[in-house]
């Protein structure tokens, strides 16, 4: 069970100010609204507001993610419930409803109701039960994968912490995809050492936990598994730290990056850059970067999915008659053929020129056709409109013919 140690101390429901029953909905809206208020670049040279952004970011990257919320809550729950502590007496375990004393003998017939439970990934003992040394009385190191040895994986983060920035496009650079420098401010490796921490580059097996990252407390017929305080729960220790980090293997810098922005991102849409976020202690990867993207509004084109939407002003004579327009789209203008009694409001679809899909084909650009009616007419056109208003009267045509509201 892939659990992050540092959960145990961490409060996202209270981080985004929403309750444990929030929605995916309500957890967004959240977080959009405290990413907004405390986002570095609202406000320059404020270390609070920093450190409530990446609290917030933090906290939206584990509750927004349905697999990652699930698996804190139920982590959350075990620890309120006291689901970490081990039963540590002579000759076996036991718990509520088959508890016995440490002097108590188990007997051959004793089964507490955990047969079998190993199976859902707590790691049984022997015969399907529990072992003092291996089952229940280890649950606490079976959630961090705790190894038994050197060679198991410790309670310290294995990876950098992830990154999240916000920036703003233009209608057109979503639609056709760019890249754009970002400045970011975090954890990098540290040059001298290399993100080692060591000055020499070599660590040494803590003494404490002798590599495993935990240390065990008995607490009479109890016990508690917790992180290594010596070595942060890494299994190993640095005797000569770099003067520079500390022996942290990471210091604090701005760095420049170039992002790109895939073809046909949606205002809102969050963009992953995989190993781009802050970089892990001592060496470990770093996090991700993920980039949400705003988009402004355009005031020709709009979007229906990948289709590409613009409305072209027209003549009554173009309708009526029939006729060419000349259409921008996202590159060169293009000529679209208006057939010959085309109504108003009626939209022509022309393939292949809207905004590119995923799969690399592009949507199609949606042509409305929309009149507009002249503010003023010289003399000479005057004329000739009310010649043909009183020809199209002589032909028979009513406009409002059928119209359920003609009298």
């Amino acid at each position: 069970m892939a659990m992050q140690q540092e959960w145990a101390d961490k409060d996202y429901y209270g981080d985004l100010g929403v309750t444990k029953k929030a929605d995916a909905a309500e957890i967004k809206k959240a977080y959009r609204k405290l990413a907004r208020k405390y986002h570095p670049d609202s406000n320059p040279g404020n270390q609070a507001a920093e450190d409530k952004f990446k609290r917030v970011s933090e906290a939206y990257a584990v509750l927004g993610d349905e697999a990652k919320r699930k698996e804190y809550d139920e982590f959350k729950s075990m620890m309120n419930s006291g689901g970490f502590m081990r039963f540590g007496g002579r000759g076996g375990s036991g718990f509520p409803g088959g508890f016995r004393s440490p002097g108590e003998d188990a007997g051959a017939g004793f089964d507490p109701g955990f047969s079998g439970f190993g199976e859902s990934g707590f790691g049984a003992g022997q015969g399907g039960g529990f072992s003092a040394e291996g089952g229940l009385g280890d649950i606490f190191g079976g959630l961090f994968n705790r190894g038994g040895g050197a060679g198991g994986r410790s309670a310290r983060p294995t990876r950098g912490a992830d990154v999240e920035t916000q920036i703003t496009l233009s209608f057109r650079e979503a639609a056709k995809g760019t890249t754009i420098p970002v400045e970011l401010t975090g954890e990098a490796p540290c040059t001298d050492c290399h993100g080692s921490g060591s000055r020499s580059g070599k660590t040494s097996t803590c003494p404490d936990c002798h590599g495993t990252g935990f240390v065990n407390e008995q607490r009479g017929a109890f016990g508690m598994s917790r992180p290594c305080t010596r070595c942060g729960g890494s299994g190993t220790v640095i005797d000569d730290p770099c003067a520079t980090c500390d022996g942290t293997g990471t210091v604090r810098r701005t760095r420049s990056i170039t992002v790109r922005i895939p073809a046909g991102v949606i205002d809102g849409q969050k963009v992953r850059l995989a190993g781009q976020g802050e970089a892990g202690p001592n060496g470990t990867p770093a996090g991700d970067l993920f980039v949400v993207v705003t988009v402004e509004p355009d005031e020709v084109f709009s979007r229906s999915g990948d289709d590409l939407e613009v409305t072209v002003p027209v003549s009554y004579a173009e309708l009526a008659l029939g006729g060419a327009v000349t259409v921008p789209t996202l590159d060169k203008p293009v000529k679209v053929k208006i057939p010959a009694g085309t109504p108003n409001g009626r939209t022509l679809r022309v393939k292949g020129r809207g905004v590119t899909r995923k799969s690399g084909t592009p949507g199609d650009l949606l042509v409305t056709v929309e009149v507009k009616v002249p503010d003023n007419l010289d003399p000479t056109a005057t004329s000739a409109l009310r010649t043909y208003a009183q020809a199209e009267k002589d032909s028979g045509f009513d406009p409002r013919a059928g119209w359920a509201g003609a009298q």
